[in-house]
């Protein structure tokens, strides 16, 4: 279909963009063709009135764990739970059916684009080729499948593989890649419920030469490769030796501001799965003191580093850590809005950040992150100026994806979910 939307204030998603008023965006198939003023009626095209709304790029999410769920219950021990859940064909159809409506949920809240970074097995990559192919809606999907680990390491046996020396980082490394991934995941430290002692949150756990050895794997292999890092340290030692976007991330000093800079890496801040373990009451978390301690470490450790990343100039991206507990795949508006809240950014900026800016991390901007002509037709329609009011991307009035309209969205919501987060709006 060839459509012509008219009669919307269109934000491209640049990092300088001003509202275009008066201007009709034409798409054709998947495509965005132009970008034109609004004489009229287009012959040729079918007319969309979006009567006064908002037109602007679909967001990006560049942090998920496809078969969480975000229950604040939690999955208990998931080395356990991955191992049943894959334990036989019948199961294995359950996880590819659960990741296939998570998947769409991200969609029809306004994601048009993910990356995965640690699922179960392969599925992440199912579902992404079962999209691709037009066979279920959904996002464009970037899968990293399963990560690499360490014994005692984060999610070891679970979303990642165990590597016990560094020719087999290589190699768990180069079977992802061969099993059709589009990006590696390292976990380089452990998390906050992996602290044991209070105050040292983000121990590292995976030898710098696992590290090494990984990231000349993938590069090897034309991959990017992500880490999962929560201290300093972690963030020294994940940059060193070749990893490109830190995920989460930790206080920085000069030192790390170079090693991002000299390597050319980005951050990706996830603000989101810190945030109920900093800031919720114990006794809705149900987290223990020292949890709840090393959870506020972390947290400010990754708006430290986000802020200073954007005042030094360091490429910023969002994700929301989906699975974690509290945080769903309906709620990337939040860490848009935790963004502009905690990191001090303005509305234009975050919602640069969460198009345009995520697609550039991707590598994947020539296709989409931006209303553009040639680019993916890939956009969302809100009732009021974004720019302004973050929130009105809680509730897309419409979600286009490559071409494909999807009016009036609705995901089914957590009710104790949405009453706890909406007190840190």
């Amino acid at each position: 279909m060839e459509y012509a939307y008219r009669n919307a204030t269109i934000l491209t998603g640049e990092k300088d963009m001003e509202p275009l008023q008066g201007m009709t965006l034409l798409t054709s198939g998947d495509r965005i063709e132009a970008i034109v003023p609004d004489t009229g009626d287009v012959p040729g095209y079918e007319t969309v009135d979006l009567q006064g709304k908002y037109l602007m790029p679909g967001l990006i999410n560049l942090h998920v764990h496809l078969p969480g769920s975000g229950k604040p219950s939690g999955t208990g021990d998931t080395k356990k739970l991955v191992k049943l859940l894959t334990s036989n064909a019948l199961f294995r159809k359950i996880v590819q059916l659960m990741c296939e409506g998570y998947a769409k949920t991200e969609l029809m809240s306004g994601v048009t684009t993910l990356r995965t970074v640690g699922g179960v097995q392969e599925f992440d990559g199912l579902v992404r080729d079962r999209i691709a192919r037009g066979e279920i809606p959904g996002p464009r999907i970037l899968a990293a499948n399963m990560a690499v680990s360490v014994p005692g390491g984060h999610m070891a046996g679970s979303l990642a593989y165990e590597a016990t020396s560094a020719e087999e980082a290589a190699a768990y490394t180069r079977r992802i890649a061969d099993g059709g991934a589009d990006l590696i995941k390292l976990m380089i430290t452990g998390g906050v419920l992996d602290a044991t002692v209070k105050g040292e949150p983000g121990e590292l756990k995976m030898p710098a030469d696992y590290v090494k050895a990984a990231c000349d794997a993938a590069h090897e292999r034309g991959l990017s490769v992500a880490a999962h890092v929560e201290s300093p340290e972690g963030v020294r030692v994940a940059l060193e030796n070749g990893v490109d976007t830190i995920e989460h991330g930790a206080k920085p000093d000069e030192e790390i501001l170079s090693l991002f800079r000299d390597r050319g890496a980005a951050l990706v801040a996830t603000l989101s799965p810190a945030l109920p373990y900093a800031l919720f009451d114990r006794a809705v978390s149900g987290v223990s003191e020292m949890e709840q301690y090393n959870g506020e470490v972390v947290f400010r450790g990754i708006v430290d580093c986000a802020k200073a990343c954007v005042e030094a100039g360091i490429p910023v991206g969002l994700g929301t850590d989906t699975g974690c507990p509290y945080i769903t795949h309906y709620d990337m508006w939040r860490e848009v809005n935790y963004f502009r809240k905690f990191c001090g950014v303005d509305g234009r900026f975050a919602l640069y950040t969460a198009t345009l800016g995520n697609a550039q991390i991707a590598g994947i901007d020539g296709e989409t992150g931006s209303l553009a002509a040639g680019k993916c037709a890939d956009m969302l329609v809100l009732r009021r100026n974004p720019i302004e009011e973050l929130g009105t991307l809680r509730n897309p009035a419409m979600v286009i994806r490559a071409g494909a309209i999807y009016k009036n969205p609705k995901v089914k919501k957590m009710d104790k979910v949405e009453k706890e987060l909406d007190k840190f709006l």
